[in-house]
C-alpha cells in the first residue's frame, strides 16, 4: 500500500496524458529515444483478462510490477492481478536478466500476444515501463522490438528554491517529470542569500530569521532604481517533509543532491548568526538578486557550525554526493579582515583564491569522513581542487575539461547550453527571464564531452544537467513554461546515443509529447511553430532566412507590414533584399492553424550589408546570429542582450574593420547602440574610437568619445563626422575594464555588448 501511493500522482498523470491517436502512436514517439528500437506489426491490446506475470527469479521486480498493474488500473479501469504463471496468452512478463549490462538498462519486445519486460534491476523496469506509457494509446501498445540504455551515469536537473520557494507538492510534481524523462538525479538548491529553505533543529534561526525575507524585488535587477513589493516572502521544509520527498523521488529512482552553500551565497544564514561573518554587523536576508558580498569568515567557528549543518543534511539525504557551492564567492571581507589574512599567512597560502580552496579542503575532509563525497560549481578549482571533489562546470566548458584532465568526476551544466531560466525565444510576448537565450535547438545541440578530452580522461564525464534558478520563476506555471520543453531535449542529449541523435527528427517526435504533456497539465512553452530568422549581410544585401522546427506545412509572408495570409507568397528560399523592408510571416499547419506571427524592420544605411571583420570574437554564448549581425539592418531587443543581433565580449574590446566597397561612401556619422546590465556584469564602452583608411593597413582616428553614459537599458550614442569619403572604417569601443569593488562581479572582467552600426 505505501508503494501505491506514493506512486498514485504518476497514475493520474499517465491517465490524463494518453489521448493521442494509434495513427499518431504509429511513428513511436518516445523521448528520450531508445537506443534500439525495431517497429513490428500488430498491436498489443489490454484486455479484462490480461495477466501480469512475474517470473519466480524475478522477485525483485514485484513492486514495479504492482506499479504497473495500479497504472493500468488508472488508463483502462482493468484490475490486472500480478500472477505467477502466464495465461495462454495476452500476458505481460517481467523477467530479470543478469545479461542486461546495467542496472539502468532493459529490453521490450511487444507483440499482438505478449509483451516481455527484460531487466537485470528494479530501476531497468521502471524506465522500460516510462516508454511503455508513451507507446501506449486507446487501449493497445504498437508492437516493437527496444532494446535500452542510457548513455551517461549522470542525468540531472536542478531547482532552485531560495530565490522562490515551491512547496512540497511542486517539489515531488518537478520530480515526476524528471522520472517520466529518465533523469536521475535532482539537485536541490536550499540555500541562498535570498533565503535558507531546510530546517536544521541545532539552529533554529536559520529558518526562524534566515527563511524569510521583508520584500521582493519588482521587476529585472537592471531597472534602476531597484524597487521593492514590500512583502514578507519565504518557507522552509520541514526535516519531517525532507524526509517525505527523499522517500518520494527514491520511489522514481531518483537520487537528491542537496546543495547548502558556502562559502558564499551566505547573506540569509548570516542574518540568522552574524557572528559567523567577517564583519559581525546585524544583516537581513538579502532582498535583491545577484551576489552579496556578505561570506563566511573561516574561523573554526564557523566550521563547527557548516559541520553540524551538514551532519544533518546527511542524515536526510542518503546520497553520496552532498554539494557546497563555492560559486561566485566575493574575496572583499576576506582581503579587509584581519582573521582572513593572519591565516593567510599561517597556512602559507599565497591569496584568497587559496584560502577559498582551504576552505573547500576542510569541508571536503569532513564530508569524506561520513563516506559521502563533494559536489561544487568550477570555482572550486581556484587555488587547487580539493583532492576527491566532483566538479559542476557551468561558467563554460574550460573547468570540466581542467577537471577531468587532472582526474576528477565532472557533470557539464554550461550556461552557454543548459541554463534553463535564460530565455528560449527572442518574440516580444516571451515573459520576462533573466537574459541570455538558449533556444530549444541549442540545449539539444550540446555535447557534454569536449573535443579536447582523450582516453581516459573522458570517462571522468559523468554527464550532464540542467539548472533552474528562479529569480524570475514565481510560480509553478512559469517553472514549466521554462522547463518544457527544453528539458526533453536535455533528457535526449544525456539517455540517447549521440550518433543516434538528430533534431529534426526530435522535433518530429515532440509534437505529440507536447499533447502529453499537456494532459498532465505541463504548461509547456510549444515554439515548434514559431518563426526562425537569420537576417545576414551578403556582397551589400541583406540574406533573410526563415524556417521552423515542425517540417510541415507551409510560410507565407509580405514585404509592405501588411498581414500574411495562405494566399501571400509562399516561402521557398532565402529572401534577397537590397533596400529596407518590412517583412511579416507566418506558418500555417497543414491542418490550417496558424503558427505565431514574425515581423522584422530592416532599415538600410551606408554600412548595411558590407563586409566586416573583427579583431576579437564574440564570447561563443554571445555571439548572435554571427559578426555580420551588426551591419544586418536590424535592432536588437531593448531588454534583452542574448538574441540574435547583439555580440556579447568577455573582458575584450569591441574593434572591427568595415570595407565600405570599391566606391568610397561619404559618411557623415555612425551611430551605437550598447546594453547596460551592470547587474550582470554589463558595462557601457570605456570610449569609442573611429578611425578611416584607404588601404585597410594604414588607419587615421577622426573622432574619439571618451564620456559614454545613460540610465536606460539600451543606450545609444551618435557620434557626428565631418563628411568624408571612407574605403576602410574601423571602430574601437573600449572595454570597461576591471569591475570596482562593491559592484557586482568585483575584480572580474566586464562584458561589452554591441548591438547595429548604423552608418549615415
Amino acid at each position: 500500500m505505501r508503494f501505491f501511493l506514493c506512486f498514485l500522482p504518476l497514475f493520474i498523470c499517465f491517465s490524463a496524458c494518453q489521448k493521442t491517436s494509434p495513427q499518431q502512436q504509429a511513428a513511436y514517439d518516445i523521448i528520450p529515444l531508445p537506443a534500439s528500437m525495431t517497429p513490428q506489426p500488430g498491436h498489443f491490446v489490454l484486455e479484462p483478462g490480461t495477466r501480469i506475470v512475474l517470473e519466480k527469479e524475478a522477485e525483485s521486480l514485484r513492486e514495479v510490477a504492482l506499479y504497473f498493474a495500479s497504472v493500468i488500473h488508472e488508463i483502462s479501469g482493468f484490475e490486472l492481478k500480478v500472477k505467477d504463471k502466464a495465461a495462454k496468452k495476452n500476458n505481460i512478463i517481467f523477467q530479470l536478466d543478469e545479461k542486461i549490462a546495467g542496472d539502468e538498462a532493459y529490453h521490450l519486445s511487444l507483440s499482438a500476444s505478449q509483451i516481455i519486460i527484460q531487466s537485470r534491476s528494479a530501476r531497468g523496469a521502471f524506465y522500460a515501463i516510462q516508454t511503455l506509457r508513451q507507446l501506449y494509446a486507446d487501449q493497445q501498445f504498437p508492437a516493437v522490438e527496444i532494446e535500452d540504455a542510457p548513455r551517461f551515469p549522470y542525468r540531472g536537473m536542478h531547482l532552485d528554491v531560495a530565490r522562490h520557494f515551491f512547496d512540497v507538492a511542486a517539489v515531488k510534481r518537478y520530480i515526476d517529470q524528471l522520472a517520466f524523462h529518465k533523469l536521475n538525479h535532482f539537485h536541490w538548491h536550499l540555500t541562498d542569500d535570498q533565503g535558507w529553505r531546510i530546517e536544521i533543529k541545532k539552529y533554529p534561526k536559520l529558518t526562524e530569521i534566515g527563511a524569510f525575507r521583508k520584500g521582493t524585488l519588482i521587476g529585472h535587477y537592471n531597472d534602476q532604481p531597484h524597487q521593492f513589493d514590500g512583502k514578507r516572502y519565504g518557507g522552509f521544509y520541514t526535516q519531517e517533509e525532507i524526509k517525505e520527498v527523499v522517500a518520494y523521488a527514491a520511489s522514481r529512482f531518483v537520487t537528491i543532491v542537496p546543495e547548502i552553500e558556502m562559502p558564499g551565497h551566505a547573506q540569509a544564514p548570516l542574518a540568522a548568526y552574524p557572528e559567523l561573518g567577517c564583519t559581525g554587523e546585524q544583516l537581513e536576508v538579502w532582498q535583491l538578486w545577484g551576489v552579496s558580498e556578505n561570506v563566511y569568515c573561516p574561523k573554526e567557528e564557523t566550521f563547527a557550525f557548516l559541520e553540524d549543518v551538514l551532519t544533518e543534511v546527511m542524515a536526510l539525504f542518503p546520497g553520496k554526493y552532498i554539494h557546497i557551492g563555492g560559486d561566485e564567492s566575493p574575496k572583499t571581507q576576506w582581503e579587509q579582515n584581519a582573521f582572513c589574512q593572519e591565516l593567510i599567512r599561517r597556512e602559507g597560502l599565497k591569496d584568497e583564491h587559496e584560502l577559498q580552496s582551504y576552505f573547500i579542503r576542510r569541508i571536503e575532509r569532513f564530508v569524506n569522513s561520513q563516506g559521502r563525497r563533494i559536489i561544487g560549481w568550477d570555482e572550486i578549482l581556484e587555488g587547487g581542487l580539493a583532492p576527491n571533489a566532483t566538479v559542476m562546470s557551468w561558467r563554460g566548458i574550460s573547468g570540466g575539461i581542467e577537471a577531468a584532465q587532472s582526474g576528477h568526476d565532472v557533470i557539464m551544466t554550461p550556461t552557454s547550453h543548459c541554463y534553463l531560466d535564460y530565455y528560449q525565444s527572442d518574440h516580444p510576448d516571451e515573459p520576462l527571464a533573466i537574459g541570455g537565450f538558449i533556444p530549444l535547438e541549442k540545449v539539444y545541440g550540446y555535447e557534454p564531452i569536449p573535443a579536447e578530452l582523450e582516453g581516459a580522461a573522458r570517462a571522468h564525464v559523468l554527464g550532464a544537467q540542467a539548472n533552474l534558478w528562479t529569480e524570475y520563476i514565481p510560480t509553478v506555471e512559469k517553472l514549466d513554461y521554462m522547463i518544457f520543453p527544453r528539458l526533453c531535449a536535455l533528457a535526449e542529449l544525456v539517455w540517447s546515443p549521440a550518433d543516434k541523435r538528430d533534431f529534426d527528427h526530435f522535433a518530429q517526435r515532440l509534437s505529440p509529447h507536447l499533447d502529453r504533456l499537456k494532459g498532465m497539465g505541463i504548461h509547456c512553452a510549444n515554439h515548434l511553430y514559431d518563426l526562425n530568422a537569420a537576417i545576414q549581410p551578403q556582397a551589400g544585401k541583406v540574406e533573410v532566412k526563415l524556417n521552423i522546427h515542425a517540417k510541415e506545412g507551409s510560410i507565407h509572408y509580405t514585404r509592405d507590414g501588411s498581414e500574411p495570409t495562405p494566399q501571400s507568397p509562399l516561402y521557398e528560399g532565402p529572401l534577397q533584399l537590397d533596400s529596407s523592408a518590412y517583412i511579416r510571416a507566418q506558418a500555417f499547419r497543414a491542418d490550417g492553424k496558424p503558427g505565431r506571427a514574425w515581423e522584422q524592420k530592416i532599415v538600410f544605411h551606408k554600412a548595411t550589408g558590407k563586409h566586416i571583420q573583427l579583431t576579437h570574437q564574440p564570447h561563443d554564448k554571445y555571439k548572435g546570429g554571427g559578426n555580420g549581425s551588426v551591419l544586418n539592418g536590424v535592432l536588437g531587443s531593448d531588454e534583452r542582450y542574448g538574441d540574435a543581433e547583439w555580440l556579447g565580449f568577455d573582458g575584450n574590446d569591441f574593434e572591427a574593420m568595415i570595407d565600405m566597397g570599391q566606391d568610397a561612401a561619404l559618411i557623415k556619422a555612425v551611430h551605437f547602440r550598447f546594453f547596460k546590465g551592470e547587474g550582470q556584469w554589463i558595462y557601457l564602452p570605456a570610449e569609442i574610437h573611429i578611425l578611416t583608411s584607404s588601404d585597410g593597413k594604414e588607419f587615421k582616428e577622426i573622432a574619439v568619445q571618451e564620456e559614454i553614459s545613460g540610465e536606460n537599458k539600451v543606450v545609444e550614442v551618435t557620434m557626428p563626422l565631418h563628411e568624408l569619403a571612407v574605403r576602410y572604417l574601423k571602430i574601437i569601443a573600449k572595454n570597461h575594464g576591471t569591475i570596482a569593488p562593491g559592484r557586482q562581479g568585483a575584480g572580474n572582467k566586464a562584458w561589452l555588448f554591441v548591438d547595429e552600426l548604423r552608418v549615415y
